[in-house]
C-alpha cells in the first residue's frame, strides 16, 4: 500500500473517531460473512458499528486523543466498535453475541477517555445509563416515600379513632 492511500486511510479513522471518547476492540477471525453481518445487525440495534481496521494506521489515528490508550493495545487482527449513544449497551451486545459466536474475540475496551483498559465483558457487566438514572431516581424518592408514611400514619389512626367514637355514639 503507497503512503499516499494510507495517509488518506489514517485520516478518514481520525474524522471517523474524532468525536469518540470510548470503544471497543474485538477480533472477528472465523467469523464468516453471514454472522459478521449478524453481529452488525445487532450492533446497529444497539446504535453502534463496527469497523476492521489496520493496527498501525489505526494507531497513527488515535495518537493524540482520548482513545489513543486503546490504539497502543491494538494487536493482531483488530476490529473497532464504537457507539453512538451508550457503549456499555454496545458491550453488553457483544456479550450476548460472543454466546452465540464462539469465534467472536473481545479484547479491550475504553470508556469515557479513561485511560485504563477493562475487559469488554467486564464492561458488559457494568449497569447502564437509564439504570443508573432508575436507581437515582429510586433512592432520591424512597426517604420522602418514608417521610410520608411516618406524617400520614398518626393522622390514619387519629382518623380511625374519632371514626369508631362517632359510630358509637
Amino acid at each position: 500500500m503507497s503512503k499516499s492511500i494510507k495517509a488518506m486511510i489514517t485520516v478518514a479513522y481520525r474524522s471517523q473517531y474524532a468525536n469518540a471518547d470510548g470503544a471497543c476492540v474485538i477480533d472477528l477471525t472465523g467469523m464468516d460473512v453471514k454472522d459478521q453481518e449478524k453481529l452488525r445487525r445487532a450492533l446497529r440495534e444497539a446504535s453502534a458499528e463496527v469497523q476492521v481496521v489496520k493496527n498501525s494506521l489505526a494507531r497513527a489515528a488515535m495518537r493524540d486523543t482520548p482513545l489513543e490508550p486503546l490504539g497502543n493495545a491494538l494487536t493482531g487482527p483488530c476490529a473497532i466498535v464504537v457507539s453512538s449513544s451508550s457503549l456499555i449497551e454496545a458491550a453488553k451486545a457483544l456479550a450476548e453475541a460472543a454466546k452465540e459466536f464462539e469465534s467472536l474475540t473481545l479484547k479491550h475496551a475504553l470508556l469515557d477517555g479513561d485511560p485504563e483498559l477493562i475487559n469488554v465483558a467486564e464492561l458488559a457487566k457494568m449497569k447502564g445509563r437509564m439504570e443508573l438514572l432508575g436507581e437515582i431516581a429510586m433512592l432520591v424518592a424512597s426517604p420522602g416515600r418514608a417521610l410520608a408514611g411516618c406524617l400520614s400514619s398518626p393522622q390514619g389512626k387519629l382518623a380511625g379513632c374519632i371514626k369508631a367514637i362517632a359510630d358509637k355514639e
